[in-house]
């Protein structure tokens, strides 16, 4: 686990392992997520080698990135379910070879689905984002404690 490492500084652990990486942040509604993930989203533009984009469910915090971070609002595409949801990261990827990093909150809502039926999405997500030589990290609105073992190893 990398414990309380920022994005820049777990990416070079990664990079220095010849990794790509998931990074999941865990917690419950009110944790601080969601401050997490924007002040690391709006970290990494500094030293990130290509574009960072941020998806969330909806447009409530694109005044809180920095105006170099490309923010959809995955709402208006109707992403709703593990297929879609990777559909809609696939096509990004492909239209845009030059992405380093993709910040997806809330996306337990995005993909609708329950934290023990994952596992194969994971893996798929791994293969696509490693295709893409891109990372993805994601904000997961669930305690650790009640997610499988093959979800909580790319917690951060």
């Amino acid at each position: 686990m990398c414990g309380d490492l920022s994005y820049n500084e777990v990416t070079r652990k990664h990079e220095r392992e010849g990794l790509t990486v998931i990074q999941i942040i865990f917690g419950k509604k009110g944790s601080g997520k969601t401050k997490r993930i924007l002040d690391m989203a709006n970290a990494s533009v500094k030293e990130a080698k290509g574009n960072v984009l941020f998806v969330d469910d909806d447009k409530s915090y694109t005044l809180s990135l920095k105006p170099q971070i490309r923010f959809i609002d995955a709402s208006e595409y109707e992403v709703k379910g593990c297929e879609p949801f990777y559909g809609f990261l696939a096509g990004i990827l492909a239209g845009n070879y030059d992405i380093s990093v993709i910040y997806v909150d809330a996306f337990l809502k995005l993909v609708k689905t329950q934290p023990d039926e994952l596992e194969a999405f994971f893996a798929k997500l791994e293969k696509l984002v490693a295709n893409a030589n891109c990372d993805l990290v994601i904000s997961f609105s669930e305690d650790a404690a009640n997610v499988p073992e093959c979800i909580r190893k790319y917690q951060i």
